[in-house]
């Protein structure tokens, strides 16, 4: 027996198969093509899955969704995907159960169950990538919430900033502090294209100009996680996405910041397990729990 995971993003897809002990023993990617929208794109990951017997799909996917109704709503990364039915889409293609959730949910749920947060009952997932994701799984179980907000860390407000786009507030921590956030503070400062990997490298030769852009997000993140600590206050943050893996320096001096305004900030915190393959794991999880 095998179990599918799918992880949706805006520029590329892919597949993963697992065996029933939840090892990762094949996976498959490809463009995301914006001239195929969704369900095409779907016949793409399906196809490399064909000879193997999967039991079950699970989806990680950008938000908003519909997760009661297993619907894919307008992602602004997601062209042609826009109210796709992909839980009932993929059901009719396979005849198998499947369930969808948002991805920053997804990899939390992995490190929870399986990952750096094992053993522990509640724990908060920080996702830092070119958006800022999250989640909140107690007891080894996603707390989604009456309208699937839980843990939708990238619109807490942490700031006066007036700068918004889509869906995020202003002054939101997606706004302020994401990855996207700091190409565009940096473009507009340096006055020229500035990617976040820019940004950190002329941190590491000593930019001033750099450093102060990177305290001031580091402090916008420290807010954020501060304001996790008081309406969840969870047994452990796990920390992901690109920004923090790549960059652990930074997220100790978002840490640092977000204790100085805790009660009591013995927090335990610990890198993802999973990496980039965290939504995949998370992925596979529901769509096993989809058979109960």
């Amino acid at each position: 027996m095998a179990y599918a995971g799918i992880d949706i993003g805006g520029t590329q897809l892919r597949i993963g198969v697992f065996d029933d002990e939840g090892n990762l023993t094949d996976v498959f990617k490809t463009i995301n093509d914006r001239s195929l929208g969704g369900e095409k794109n779907m016949d793409v990951l399906l196809d490399f899955v064909k000879d193997y017997d999967i039991m079950a799909y699970g989806i990680a996917s950008p938000g908003p969704l519909d997760v009661k109704h297993g619907k894919i709503l307008n992602p602004p990364n997601l062209y042609g995907w826009d109210n796709f039915e992909i839980v009932r889409y993929l059901e009719e293609k396979t005849g198998k159960p499947v369930a969808v959730n948002n991805d920053g949910n997804l990899a939390g749920l992995a490190e929870a169950r399986m990952g750096a947060g094992k053993g522990y009952d509640s724990v908060v997932f920080i996702g830092m990538s070119t958006g800022m994701g999250g989640s909140f799984v107690y007891k080894g179980e996603l707390i989604n919430g009456a309208h699937c907000n839980t843990a939708e860390f990238y619109n807490v407000i942490v700031c006066d900033d007036p700068y918004h786009h889509g869906s995020a507030n202003p002054g939101s921590l997606n706004e302020i502090a994401g990855g996207a956030a700091m190409e565009r503070i940096a473009t507009e400062h340096f006055g020229k294209q500035m990617f976040a990997k820019d940004l950190f490298g002329l941190y590491d030769q000593g930019n001033k100009d750099a450093a102060a852009i990177l305290e001031r997000t580091s402090e916008m993140l420290a807010r954020g996680i501060a304001n996790i600590y008081y309406t969840i206050d969870p047994d452990i943050y796990v920390i992901g996405g690109s920004i923090a893996v790549n960059n652990p320096w930074y997220v100790e001096k978002a840490m640092t910041k977000a204790k100085g305004y805790m009660t009591d900030p013995n927090i335990n915190v610990a890198m993802s397990a999973f990496g980039d393959d965290a939504g995949l794991y998370g992925a596979m999880l529901i769509g096993k729990d989809a058979m109960k």
